[in-house]
């Protein structure tokens, strides 16, 4: 059952909490695709991503909607994210379809449905211990309440997932040895890494950004490769050497030290991002009527379709 509009209130993350203070910090983008693949190796989600997506055509857009969603979601209030939040729920109704193994799925189905809010909140953490700096216990438990709490508003159920973060990890380590494997959309997304297409902007021609991309696209892959667990790394067929993890590990320490070379607004990248993206279509036109600025934030209702 969906919260109302008025429940949206004790559902969204408080701005003064840990969700807040973590969640928004741009080198988490470090991570963003291990969050991705812990997603897409769900034999479920991963065959709607191939059925029903245009990540592989578009996967820009796809950050970009991502983006969308959990910055409105964490820091757009209570009457953002509750839209939001039913449009994400509504969005996701038409999404089944057949596994390769012939198993019917639906997208709404409870288990990978909740996978999807647990694994990114997993890739928060584990991305926040790697390229921002240490968490304590108290932090990660309150996190994990607020994080728990806001999948309510897309409709998962306060039974769906664990209620502390230490069953979080039992359950995430009980996926990842069960349940997670190599799909059509993980390898779709390993080439991705290897080979980012290039956004579609006329300022950035092909032959510019075969040249541009490489530094970033090799650093995106060792980080999200760097931090999928092994036995995963070993389902992906992918080799991991001695060396590769020691670039990993530099380059993840390199990423923590430029804290003081950062400003505000990358420290703090969820409101500022809300800010920006007001203006495009995501957060204006396909809003619910262009809708009233956040008085926080400035954002606009959004629809990360």
């Amino acid at each position: 059952m969906m919260p109302s509009r008025e429940e949206a209130a004790e559902l969204v993350p408080p701005p003064d909490g840990v969700t807040w203070r973590i969640a928004g910090d741009a080198r988490l983008f470090a991570g963003s695709g291990y969050a991705l693949l812990l997603q897409v190796t769900h034999p479920s989600v991963g065959a709607g991503v191939t059925q029903h997506s245009n990540f592989k055509g578009d996967p820009w857009g796809r950050l970009l909607r991502t983006l969308d969603y959990t910055s409105a979601m964490v820091y757009g209030g209570p009457d953002l994210a509750w839209e939001v939040g039913r449009r994400i729920r509504e969005m996701h109704s038409w999404i089944k379809g057949v596994r390769p193994d012939g198993t019917r799925y639906r997208a709404l189905d409870p288990r990978p449905y909740a996978w999807v809010h647990a694994s990114l909140a997993e890739a928060i953490v584990h991305g926040h211990r790697l390229y921002c700096g240490a968490l304590g216990g108290d932090d990660v438990t309150s996190f994990w309440s607020e994080w728990r709490r806001m999948g309510q508003l897309v409709g998962v159920g306060k039974d769906d997932l664990p209620e502390t973060w230490q069953g979080l990890r039992s359950y995430f380590h009980d996926m990842v040895e069960r349940e997670l494997g190599r799909t059509e959309a993980a390898d779709d997304v390993l080439a991705a890494l290897l080979s980012p297409a290039a956004p579609s902007k006329p300022w950035m021609p092909s032959v510019v950004w075969r040249v541009v991309r490489m530094p970033p696209a090799k650093a995106t892959w060792l980080t999200t490769l760097g931090m999928l667990p092994g036995t995963l790394r070993e389902r992906l067929g992918v080799a991991w050497r001695v060396d590769r993890e020691l670039r990993f590990r530099m380059l993840a320490r390199m990423i923590r030290l430029s804290a003081p070379v950062l400003p505000p607004q990358a420290r703090s990248f969820g409101p500022h991002y809300l800010r920006w993206r007001r203006g495009a279509s995501a957060l204006s036109e396909r809003g619910s009527g262009g809708g009233r600025l956040h008085p926080r934030t400035g954002a606009r209702p959004v629809a990360p379709a």
